[in-house]
């Protein structure tokens, strides 16, 4: 009797191990250790994209630069889509073409796109939180 209880205490250990093991890549794909929340800023610019899929919408802007200078692409990435809808947005909110302020926090590893904490149409006037 004592070798089942045993057996069966192992067997609930190892599936426990599993369970956590399975877990842990959910709970690395909601980290947001990749952004900088000590170093918030935001940029001009016109709309490429919004990108509206799950689990993450994407706003995809054409950076504003001086005359000459080749257009910077960056990515914001914000909550989902059902998130979103809540706090306002559509998937029509940001069009191809409409100019864009963006609020952020930056990438740590200094790529060109961040953490999207709010993004105002200057096409529209109209302003949008991040939706959390």
């Amino acid at each position: 009797m004592n070798t089942i209880r045993t057996s069966a205490v192992r067997r609930a250990l190892a599936g426990a191990a599993v369970l956590a093991l399975m877990a842990a890549p959910a709970m690395a794909h909601h980290s947001f250790a990749m952004f900088d929340p000590d170093h918030p800023t935001s940029i001009t610019g016109v709309v490429k994209e919004l990108q509206w899929t799950n689990p993450h919408v994407a706003l995809v802007v054409f950076k504003d630069v001086k005359a000459g200078e080749t257009p910077e692409l960056w990515t914001f990435e914000t909550t989902g889509p059902g998130n979103l809808t809540r706090a306002g947005w559509t998937k029509r909110s940001f069009q191809p073409g409409d100019k864009v302020k963006v609020d952020f926090l930056p990438l740590r590893a200094g790529g060109h796109g961040g953490e999207l904490q709010g993004a105002v149409s200057l096409t529209t006037g109209k302003s949008y939180g991040k939706g959390n």
